[in-house]
Parts: C-alpha cells; sequence; structure tokens
C-alpha cells in the first residue's frame, strides 16, 4: 500500500487527476459539438483515407513523448521473450471477438432488445433490425486490436513501453491479415470490405512517424547533452505533451459525435453496459493467465491492456463503410470511443493497486 501511495505522489498534476481532466474534456467536446455543429463537421471532413488530420496530428503529440523515453535495448530484449507476445496474440484472436459477441447479444439481441425496437436500410439497401446493427458495430470493435492508444496506457500504468511496441507492430501486422476474414465470419456476410488504406495511413502517422522521429531525436539528444540532461530536463518538459494532446483529441472527437450522442441518451447506455462487460472481462481474463504464466507485472499490464482496449478508428471506418454514417453499427463504435478512455484509465489504476501480487 505504501508503494502505490509514493507512486501517487510521484504522478504529475496531470496524471493525478487524469480522470477529471478525461470527462471534462468528454462533456466539453459534446457541448462544442451541440452549440457549433458546423464548426465540428468542417474539422472532421479535414482527412485522408477517412484518417481524420487533427485528430492525427494530436495523437502524434500524444505518442511522440513516449516514443522518446524508449529504450530500444528494451525492444529488443522484449521481443526475445514470447510467452506475453503469445498470450496478447490468442486473446485478441482466439478468445475477444467470441466474447464480444457472445455479450452482445446476449445484451443487445436479449436483454435489452425490447428497448432497441425498429429497424433501418443500410448503405447495401437491406432492412436491417437496430438491434442487429448495434451487436455489428461491437463486433467491429472486438476485432480491432488496439494499436495506438495503448501505448499510454502502458505507460501509465508503469508497464514495459518495449513490449507494449513490439505488441503494437504485431497487432498492426496480425490485423491486415486477420481483420477481414474473421470479420466477415463473425458479421455472416459472404465479403467485408476493409478500409485497407486507413489502416495502413493509420499505424504509420500514430505509430510509425512518431516512433522514427523518437529513436533519432532520443540518440541525438543524449549525444548532444548527455543522458542525465535527457532524464532530468527533456522529459520532465515532454511528460505534460503527451497528457495535453489525450486531452485535445477527447474534445475532437466528442465535437464531431456531439450531437449523435446528445439524441440517443438511452441509446448510448444500453450500448455501453455490453462493452463496459467486454472490456473488463477481457482485461481479467489476460491479467490472471499472465499470473498464471508467470509473468511480471511490467509485461502482464500491458498485455491485459492490449487486450482490453480497441482500435475504435478502424472500427468507425470500417462501420461507416459497410453501413453508413448515420447506421446503428457506427453509432456502437462511437460508443466503444465513449467509455474507451475513462474505462481503460480505471484499469491502468487496476493495475497499479494490484502489482504486488505479481512477485518480479
Amino acid at each position: 500500500m505504501e508503494n502505490v501511495i509514493c507512486e501517487e505522489r510521484n504522478l504529475s498534476f496531470f496524471e493525478r487527476y487524469l480522470t477529471l481532466w478525461v470527462i471534462g474534456c468528454i462533456f466539453l467536446g459534446i457541448l462544442l459539438g451541440k452549440l457549433f455543429p458546423q464548426v465540428a463537421v468542417s474539422l472532421d471532413r479535414i482527412s485522408f483515407y477517412q484518417v481524420s488530420l487533427p485528430i492525427a496530428v494530436c495523437l502524434f503529440f500524444m505518442m511522440y513523448p513516449i516514443m522518446v523515453k524508449i529504450d530500444f535495448a528494451e525492444v529488443i530484449k522484449a521481443g526475445k521473450t514470447p510467452k506475453p507476445v503469445v498470450l496478447t496474440l490468442v486473446v485478441n484472436w482466439c478468445i475477444k471477438p467470441f466474447t464480444m459477441l457472445a455479450i452482445a447479444t446476449l445484451f443487445l439481441g436479449v436483454i435489452f432488445r425490447g428497448w432497441l425496437p425498429g429497424v433501418e436500410i443500410v448503405k447495401t439497401g437491406e432492412q436491417v433490425e437496430l438491434f442487429r446493427s448495434y451487436i455489428s458495430g461491437c463486433i467491429l470493435l472486438g476485432i480491432a486490436p488496439c494499436t495506438a492508444m495503448v501505448l499510454i496506457w502502458g505507460h501509465l500504468s508503469k508497464g514495459n513501453d518495449g513490449h507494449t511496441l513490439v505488441m503494437v507492430a504485431i497487432n498492426s501486422l496480425t490485423m491486415l491479415f486477420f481483420y477481414a476474414p474473421l470479420g466477415g465470419w463473425l458479421l455472416g456476410v459472404n465479403r467485408m470490405p476493409i478500409p485497407w488504406q486507413t489502416i495502413v495511413l493509420s499505424v504509420v502517422i500514430y505509430v510509425g512517424l512518431p516512433l522514427l522521429l523518437g529513436y533519432y531525436s532520443r540518440k541525438w539528444i543524449i549525444a548532444r547533452r548527455g543522458f542525465k540532461w535527457f532524464e532530468e530536463k527533456f522529459i520532465h518538459y515532454l511528460t505534460p505533451v503527451s497528457i495535453g494532446a489525450l486531452l485535445v483529441t477527447l474534445v475532437l472527437l466528442f465535437s464531431f459525435k456531439g450531437e449523435l450522442i446528445i439524441n440517443q441518451p438511452q441509446v448510448i447506455f444500453l450500448i455501453a453496459v455490453p462493452l463496459f462487460i467486454q472490456t473488463c472481462l477481457i482485461f481479467a481474463i489476460t491479467y490472471m493467465l499472465a499470473k498464471r504464466l508467470k509473468l511480471s507485472y511490467r509485461d502482464a499490464a500491458p498485455s491485459a491492456l492490449i487486450g482490453a482496449s480497441n482500435h475504435f478508428e478502424v472500427a468507425i471506418a470500417t462501420s461507416t463503410i459497410l453501413f453508413g454514417l448515420s447506421s446503428g453499427a457506427s453509432l456502437a463504435t462511437v460508443v466503444g470511443v465513449l467509455i474507451e478512455v475513462p474505462v481503460m484509465l480505471m484499469l491502468v489504476r487496476v493495475c497499479l493497486r494490484t502489482k504486488h501480487i505479481f512477485t518480479n
């Protein structure tokens, strides 16, 4: 318990009250989207292959401070440890998609079905019951493993940044091969068009570019000013940049979808319930499996957080292509964004408070 208290004291002002800042930015974004919808629409249209450029800029500044802190000797070391890599792959592709399908079907197709009446016409011209459309959106979230924001969750949990980075690279690669066939099978369709350009471009902007600049700027700064100055001065002033960029990202995301959220609050809540349960369940499964496999805390925490989080940008883009922007499926993916950050921050705290159960 004393260790947890010491860590709380060592957190920066932004990190200590991050949950409050996140909630405030979500409400601010929704309010801005409602009061100034045209501004939000105009910003949302600044995109390339459905990758929002304003959000891309924010995510770059969120990722760069994390990337520049990574000692790449740790990355090489993490790549030689197969257990956490195999664990994350098994959870992401053999467990998570099927638990998402089961939980979404149970709640949206059975328990909440009476509160989700109606039908919609999707882009293919087919008439679909709304609850099935919501389930489709949940499936698209469940099969999209996180490849960007999980870096900040792993970092906040004081996990192994090298391992997290290795898993980000592997998730990006496996998603290119598994996302389409698994999604097509679970959605029960013959073909599932996947926004390959969106996936590739998002990986390049959110991961590749900050990784490249982080690696070379770290080498250059340490060579010029020394490691002590890098650790005590440069990193100290850079840390708030990552948190600030996260908060601006949230304001932008929710300003884009503010009116949609305000117009359907009861549906938002009903969709959020299975998504919340799924996130916590996958986290618990991965965390306990990591304990059984005798992983260190620094590998167990990012493994569990990677399993729990989703690549909502790809899920939103895919649902828009398949079913249309105003579809129930697209709404469900937006709900994924709504609960992702607060829930992941809660799970980061769970990690920090339970790290003592790991012996190494």
